[in-house]
């Protein structure tokens, strides 16, 4: 039997996937990355460092925020820049509010349709108004963030070199808070909704990868960890992460120690969830979540569970600054040209921009490691592994629930398409 499924819906970016049974034995399976190389790297060379970041945003418009932030801390890095508490603060408030945004879309949006047993959220419109609702209220709130603080909801225009180009006024964080506080009840109508669901058995464990900070939830630094031995510094992720093209994908796959690892919400919770904030191990609880978990499909737990976290802890940041204000920073100037790397937690996992200036202060080099990529081996094993519990169901069964899979990851196929050469068999 050959199973194959083109055009993968829910998810973002184009990929099919192609599973090849031969007496009931697994033949092949090929999760195919048929997106368009974008070629960010390349054409980022010879660019001034003060373009960089507008650039890269461009990326994804569901991750241009995360890039956004990456790219300044990198390029601040080769410069020399140290920004202020107060802009890291912002900063993390904004990356907040992108995690809120992704994650949201995937738990409703992309995934829930499949736990509802129907095609699309639209579906739902009619029969479950309700709930459809109040999905649009948090989501519209999570860009409400990124709009006081990016300047708008996507593709920011504030967060600069060192600093903002704009500030939030105290009324306007204000409102925001109190906008924050106002939805938990929204999101415990959540947290029932998604515990409700039944989610496939299925367990493969795998190398879980994520940046580590002490005494607090990774997001915009820290060591690479993983759950199979590394522990380093962010400059050394050549020497303990390896890219590697395979001809069927536009995208580059990655392994570490392992031959394939995880990046991502169930990556983090593993690795560093004693850090979380107290409301959020409070869902997690209640979500009967467990750090031994390697069931990919309970990533969807996980994810409501950051979004609680991000939730609290944008009210607890909103407080830090407005106890201590918002005043103006001064800019600060470069100290030079040289090489920068930085890492960042983006929604769907470790996020890493590479860059090395001329003394021109221009791109000589550029490379991007995107969460998507890393996770495309660690997909395409569970498929392995997820193919012989699913024989003798019925090809459509078993299609939905290869897609469910695939979902779990919440994949941005556009960002991880930078390879240079494919070709496709």
């Amino acid at each position: 039997m050959k199973l194959e499924i083109k055009q993968l819906t829910r998810i973002e970016g184009h990929a099919n996937l192609v599973v090849d049974l031969n007496q009931g034995k697994l033949k092949e399976c090929r999760l195919e990355i048929i997106e368009t190389p974008r070629f960010f790297e390349s054409f980022l060379k010879g660019q001034h460092f003060t373009d960089v970041a507008p650039i890269v945003a461009r990326i994804c418009g569901i991750c241009s925020n995360s890039h956004t932030l990456v790219s300044l801390a990198a390029t601040e890095h080769a410069l020399g820049i140290e920004v202020s508490n107060q802009t890291l603060a912002l900063r993390r408030l904004l990356a907040y509010g992108e995690i809120l945004q992704s994650h949201l879309l995937q738990l409703v949006f992309m995934a829930m349709p499949d736990y509802l047993g129907v095609r699309s959220i639209l579906a739902l419109a009619q029969s479950q108004r309700d709930l459809v609702t109040r999905a649009l209220r948090l989501k519209k709130l999570a860009s409400d963030i990124c709009l006081l603080i990016g300047g708008r909801a996507i593709h920011p225009v504030t967060p600069c070199l060192g600093g903002f180009a704009r500030l939030p006024e105290a009324t306007d964080l204000q409102h925001l808070r109190k906008e924050l506080v106002a939805i938990f009840p929204t999101l415990e109508h959540m947290v029932d909704l998604f515990n409700g669901f039944e989610y496939p058995h299925f367990e493969r464990p795998t190398e879980y990868l994520c940046l580590k900070e002490d005494d607090v939830y990774p997001l915009l630094s820290g060591q690479l960890y993983s759950s199979a031995g590394i522990s380093g510094d962010i400059s050394e992720y050549e020497s303990l992460i390896e890219e590697f093209l395979v001809p069927y994908s536009t995208a580059k796959f990655a392994r570490a120690l392992a031959d394939s690892y995880m990046v991502g919400p169930l990556a983090r919770y593993k690795n560093v969830g004693e850090e979380l904030s107290p409301m959020a191990k409070a869902v997690a609880e209640a979500l009967a979540l467990s750090r031994d978990d390697v069931n990919p499909f309970i990533m969807m737990k996980v994810r409501l569970v950051e979004v609680v976290n991000c939730f609290e802890a944008s009210i607890h940041l909103i407080d830090r600054l407005l106890l201590e204000g918002v005043r103006d920073d001064p800019l600060p100037a470069p100290q030079g040209f040289g090489e920068g790397i930085a890492a960042i937690e983006a929604p769907r996992g470790t996020l890493i921009h590479h860059y090395r200036y001329d003394q021109g202060g221009r791109i000589a080099m550029a490379n991007c490691l995107i969460p998507t990529g890393q996770n495309l081996a660690n997909i395409e094993n569970d498929l392995k592994a997820l193919v012989p519990q699913l024989l003798g169901l019925p090809r459509a069964e078993m299609s939905h629930y290869l897609q469910m899979l695939i979902r779990s990851y919440d994949p941005c196929i556009s960002c991880s398409t930078h390879a240079l050469q494919v070709s496709f068999v």
